[in-house]
């Protein structure tokens, strides 16, 4: 119940009723306005971006709709006093919880005469600290017996400033109710001085704000999530990009055999995603094998982060060492997909690996699930006829066939990984189209590196999905 500053000094006079509707109205315009971002925007609440989100946007409605009510109760006044209690009043019980009630039922007032001790309550302060309307309200002295104890200091210091030095109360603190609810009341009030500027007595008003520090409590809490999970999403693609970069053997461009007429010239680039931030699985690999031969291989692992790329780095491991040890392709096809079949953490991948004699420029490959290699000769491009090959970790004691290709001087073979045209599957046409359609400018290019530089240009600056390699091999003459 308000009361003026100092009992000589007139209480101030209420705003127009027009102001007040005037701020209602736009009030009530941006809670609408708010409300249709947040149905429009729709934020995902699986992950700690959208939760985030979907917080904020609660408290920013749950402010406006306090607001809406606060205007409505200044512009109609404080509510009429309750009317005498009955001679034998009925049996009464403790009024509910004020949390879904209007804001009128989350805010009540109160005032203390210091000078007769007597206290007075509204029913929406019963309400709120969860007594029964029948019992005497408690002086200041009883006050603290409601309040938690780690925040009945707070209380007193701040009734002890407003009674001796006449400052005004701003604070919260929390109080225990008799159902052993725990609420949390924001407090406002000032001293009422006499004639002789002693301090006559005290009144304050009492809120409950429990829902709108939980929805404050929501947003920290989301909030912090999202900084972590970006924090950890930061780490985990760092840690990618640096194994990766450790793992794929080499940059640039290469002649193997490094000895001998008949060398390819190599090079190869991995694109990344422009959708994610996290590093994928795929690589590519040009390796000299003794007795003058080169494989070249490149695959893909699902997935993406740390733990897919150290996967791949397992297999691309592998697969250097069976092939060092001489193992052809399509052995060592079954044996990466018995390695992948082994492990705790399932995965799937797919790879094409090549093994390219210089003497006779014999080509001979395995795949399993991975796009074909394509073979441009004499201004026209093909994709190769691909052999029987599954997907790796697919299928246990799968079998993966061997095809054969003789290469001439000047032939350009293409390898790359799925995603490498934006929008389309390795297998689509219209993919392989779009590559074979690089066939011109292939011709005018003079060496493996310029390849790749053609392919970047065409497909590298667009929105990709997923991440891709390439790797361009082209027989010397």
């Amino acid at each position: 119940m308000p009361s003026p500053l100092s009992a000589d000094h007139p209480a101030a006079q209420p705003p127009g009723r027009g102001q007040v509707d005037a701020l209602i109205t736009q009030t009530r315009r941006l809670k609408g306005e708010v409300d249709a971002v947040r149905r429009d925007a729709q934020p995902d609440g699986t992950d700690p971006h959208g939760r985030w989100e979907r917080a904020l946007y609660e408290l920013a409605l749950h402010e406006l709709n306090d607001l809406d009510e606060h205007l409505a109760q200044l512009r109609d006044g404080p509510p009429p006093a309750p009317a005498p209690a009955p001679a034998v009043p009925p049996a009464r019980t403790v009024p509910e919880p004020p949390a879904g009630g209007s804001l009128l039922s989350r805010v009540g007032s109160a005032e203390w005469d210091l000078l007769t001790d007597a206290a007075t309550w509204s029913a929406e302060l019963y309400a709120i600290l969860g007594r029964d309307p029948a019992t005497p309200p408690l002086t200041l002295d009883e006050l603290p017996s409601l309040v938690l104890d780690e925040d009945r200091p707070k209380l007193t210091a701040m009734v002890t400033d407003c009674l001796v030095d006449a400052q005004r109360i701003d604070g919260e603190f929390r109080i225990v109710r008799p159902d052993g609810e725990v609420r949390t009341v924001h407090m406002m009030g000032e001293p009422v001085l006499d004639a002789d500027g002693s301090t006559a007595s005290m009144w304050a008003v009492l809120r409950d704000v429990s829902e709108l520090r939980r929805s404050q409590q929501a947003v920290s809490e989301t909030r912090d999530s999202l900084q972590r999970h970006r924090h950890r999403a930061q780490t985990e693609h760092r840690l990618a990009v640096e194994l990766q970069e450790a793992v794929l053997p080499w940059h640039g461009t290469l002649r193997l055999p490094r000895h001998g007429p008949q060398s390819l010239d190599v090079a190869g680039q991995y694109l990344p995603a422009a959708a994610s931030a996290l590093v994928g699985g795929d690589w590519y690999d040009a390796l000299e094998l003794p007795g003058g031969e080169t494989v070249l291989s490149v695959g893909d692992l699902t997935g993406h982060g740390p733990a897919v790329t150290s996967g791949m780095a397992m297999l691309l491991g592998a697969l250097r060492g069976m092939a060092m040890a001489g193992t052809r392709p399509g052995q060592l096809m079954a044996w990466l997909n018995q390695l992948l079949d082994t492990t705790v953490q399932p995965a799937l991948g797919s790879a094409v690996c090549c093994r390219y004699r210089s003497g006779t420029r014999t080509l001979v490959w395995a795949h399993a699930g991975h796009p074909a290699p394509l073979l441009f000769r004499d201004g026209t491009g093909h994709r190769l006829s691909a052999p029987d090959g599954v997907l790796l970790g697919a299928a246990s004691g799968a079998a993966y066939g061997e095809a054969e290709e003789t290469l001439e001087p000047g032939d350009l073979l293409l390898l790359h990984t799925d995603g490498l045209v934006p929008g389309r599957a390795a297998a689509d046409p219209a993919a392989v189209d779009r590559l074979l359609g690089l066939t011109p400018r292939f011709a005018a290019a003079r060496t493996a590196q310029d390849c790749v530089r053609v392919v970047v240009e065409e497909f590298g600056e667009t929105e990709r999905e997923d991440d891709a390699c390439v790797l361009v091999a082209r027989v010397t003459a």
